[in-house]
């Protein structure tokens, strides 16, 4: 039986969160540990299956006749039946807090088919989505381990463990620009208390931010999409101060195979498809490209203020126009509509974008995001600067990483936490556009940002390189799961 086991690989379940952000970096892992010779296979529903399918597919092409790797498997179940739409299985497609509400229920439900795979099939580890908080007993239940991922940076995870913890803001005044300082972190962390959530005033999810905490400190440890040479005072921060096992494995992005069609189950638009052709005709360093993910969305007043500051800032641009509930008429300027007739400096994707190609072709000098981690990381690992704009959740503290510690970024100046559902100020056209020459422009300062993301990409691409920090962690974490393996067996 022992010498089975040696010889039997290792299996590993990744069961992410349903929504793109969190379904992307999932298969990027399992591509990356199949690589090194791990049967993986990944849970969930018919319409996430979808998204990253392609994926699957190109990284399971790309290891045939590979001597150690293995093909990953999608293991495909129903999503449960809680009154929404068919095809509504994602954060994205939910407009409403009662379809919040719905989505979250069918969440809960998700434990039978879980604790069914892990009865019927085999598993030396699983790696859960952070948000499924039930999934660590639920794995204990069968005597897996459970490594938690929630698809952010390490600095963001001691920022909410710190809130978690302390509760600062309570303490803080009533006036939203009051100053809410982050007790016991490595460096002065201090956040605007409209940059926060107000756990007063969201008491459901507060509780749920508490469920997920708890639940990664009783799992086997976590692993994160990041690497040692980013957030190195996080990592010694997280593992000795906390005493939170960690695993950095990442960009996990590396991974991919499917990079042009990464993350859509939908044939590239038009625009896609012409974007790359007109990014070749641009300078190097000369394009602005302008994304907020798959989740935020902008009013019609944001919408136009964002389109005015491209237009001052007098640099191209690619703008991915997602999420925006009105027609183009009721927000876009006539100036704007005529500078994009043009074609001439800039260029709008409706719909997907192929952003990790955009963020690597070297005409793109600088990207103006939501802060995201996969968008955040993706921006380092291609070692473009950052004009930041976050709106919600994990952003706030991401925009406090690349801009103040990292200073690969600067600013617009967003200071309203709140959902897609919630409104929020607007941020100036004249802002936006002096964000963008900040970090595109001429000056000492602007010169700095970029070298220090010329820097920081560099590390990136070694970290995940046979004998860089990332690739060294995926073995530890493997050999520590195989030793783990003989001991229950014994």
């Amino acid at each position: 039986m022992a010498i089975e086991d040696e010889e039997r690989p290792l299996r590993i379940l990744f069961f992410p969160f349903l929504a793109p952000g969190h379904l992307i970096p999932a298969a990027d892992m399992a591509a990356l540990f199949a690589a090194r010779g791990v049967r993986c296979t990944i849970l969930t529903t018919p319409g996430n299956a979808a998204v990253i399918r392609s994926a699957v597919d190109r990284a399971n092409d790309a290891s045939r006749g590979a001597e150690s790797a293995r093909a990953i498997d999608i293991a495909v179940v129903p999503f449960p039946d809680v009154g929404l739409p068919p095809g509504v299985e994602s954060g994205p497609a939910l407009n409403s807090e009662a379809d919040r509400d719905k989505f979250f229920q069918a969440i809960q439900l998700l434990r039978e088919p879980f604790d069914r795979f892990l009865a019927e099939n085999r598993t030396d580890a699983v790696v859960s989505d952070s948000f499924f908080d039930w999934s660590v007993d639920a794995a204990a239940e069968h005597g897996v381990p459970r490594l938690g991922f929630l698809g952010t940076s390490l600095f963001a995870r001691a920022c909410s463990d710190c809130t978690v913890r302390h509760n600062p803001v309570e303490a803080a005044p009533e006036d939203p620009d009051a100053p809410v300082l982050l007790p016991g972190l490595p460096h002065r962390v201090e956040m605007r208390r409209s940059q926060m959530m107000e756990p007063k005033k969201m008491p459901d999810r507060w509780a749920f931010l508490q469920r997920v905490n708890a639940a990664d400190q009783r799992s086997y440890g976590e692993v994160f999409n990041s690497f040692h040479e980013l957030e190195p005072d996080y990592l010694e921060h997280y593992t000795t101060t906390l005493g939170r096992r960690a695993w950095l494995v990442g960009p996990v992005a590396f991974a991919s195979k499917d990079v042009a069609t990464r993350g859509t189950d939908d044939a590239l638009s038009p625009d896609a498809d012409g974007c790359l052709r007109w990014l070749d005709t641009k300078p190097a360093g000369s394009v602005a490209y302008v994304s907020f993910g798959t989740l935020s969305r902008f009013s019609p007043p944001e919408l136009r203020e964002l389109a005015r500051g491209l237009d001052l800032s007098g640099k191209n641009f690619v703008w991915v126009v997602g999420g925006a509930d009105t027609e183009e008429s009721e927000w876009m300027p006539d100036s704007f509509a005529e500078l994009l007739a043009r074609g001439e400096r800039g260029l709008v994707i409706r719909g997907w974008a192929p952003q990790m190609l955009i963020l690597n072709h070297a005409a793109v000098g600088g990207f103006v995001t939501h802060c995201g981690w996969n968008s955040t990381l993706e921006a380092v690992s291609a070692g473009v600067p950052m004009v930041t704009w976050p709106r919600y959740a994990d952003q706030f503290y991401n925009e406090k990483l690349v801009v103040e510690l990292l200073k690969v970024g600067v600013g617009v100046g967003s200071t309203d936490y709140a959902t897609n559902l919630e409104a929020r100020r607007v941020i100036g056209g004249d802002v936006v556009a002096e964000g963008i020459g900040r970090v595109m422009g001429d000056g000492e300062e602007a010169e700095a940002i970029r070298e220090r993301a010329r820097v920081l990409g560099e590390k990136a691409r070694r970290a995940v390189e046979k004998g860089g920090s990332s690739y060294d962690d995926v073995g530890r974490l493997m050999d520590e799961l195989m030793a783990r393996r003989g001991l229950t067996n014994v």
